[in-house]
């Protein structure tokens, strides 16, 4: 599967899941890959759950893009997760033959009124944080673009896509395009506020900035992936694409049109 040999195991433990962890970690030996306990050392992060905790493996060890991430579902197979601990026959195929390749998945860079920084692998999405619709006014590459009103703002990667944003019929975005995806929640349209009203797919190139206006309600969450950060007092989020890309261990045959015709058809 790799010459990198050092692995390093994320999960949330629980005593059903430790005994079939265990095997797998029998099988690495038997492949002579090397358990460490931190995940700095690693060549190689495995996460074993589903597609919410690798995107967890993927935020707690920093985004690195000098090891492999590999997903291992212990339940049904997800959008990022292409082996599945209940089949070690698989596991084992990929670790002695061609049948995986590395796939590069894009992030976004976020920044938060200039000094916090972070990226998703998913999306981006800024939402009220009480039962109060709160205002952005959008910019695309420094051109005011709309006013929004509404609950929130979501901007997504195009391997997020079929996560939070088809949720908000967003448009489902094949990987291989370098772009980003900018989908209203629940926006207000009437005489003071008009907003585009779909989803809107930019180049990866432009640059977004979403300036919250300061009327009463501006504390909203921004949520990073799965995760919601506290941030508070927020005045102005800047998303474009990222130069870093997380390399991720595939099987060639269980392409992103598979898991769409999979998970949604």
């Amino acid at each position: 599967m790799t010459d990198r040999k050092k692995v390093f195991l994320y999960y949330n433990s629980s005593q059903e899941l430790e005994t079939k962890i265990q095997d797998l970690r029998n099988l690495g030996k038997k492949y002579e890959f090397q358990l460490v306990q931190d995940a700095a050392e690693a060549d190689i992060i495995a996460s074993i759950g589903g597609d919410g905790t690798f995107l967890q493996a993927i935020r707690k060890t920093g985004f690195r893009e000098d090891c492999l991430y590999v997903g291992i579902n212990a339940g049904r197979l997800g959008f990022y997760t292409d082996f599945n601990l209940s089949n070690l026959e698989g596991i084992e195929l990929g670790m002695k033959s061609n049948i995986v390749e590395v796939h590069r998945y894009p992030t976004l860079d976020v920044t938060v009124d200039g000094k916090q920084h972070f990226q998703c692998i998913n999306e981006c999405s800024i939402r009220s944080n009480i039962i109060k619709t709160f205002a952005i006014d959008v910019y695309i590459d420094g051109l005011h673009f709309e006013t929004f009103r509404g609950d929130g703002m979501v901007v997504s990667t195009p391997t997020g896509s079929t996560a939070y944003n088809k949720s908000l019929r967003g448009a489902i975005v094949d990987p291989r395009l370098k772009a980003i995806q900018l989908t209203e929640i629940a926006s207000l349209n009437n005489n003071e506020y008009r907003t585009l009203g779909s989803p809107l797919l930019l180049s990866g190139d432009r640059e977004l900035v979403l300036k919250i206006i300061q009327d009463g309600n501006d504390h909203p969450i921004i949520g990073a992936d799965n995760e919601a950060l506290s941030i508070r007092h927020c005045h102005e989020v800047q998303v474009k694409i990222s130069e870093k890309q997380i390399k991720t261990l595939k099987l060639k045959d269980n392409s992103f049109i598979h898991k769409v015709k999979r998970s949604f058809l």
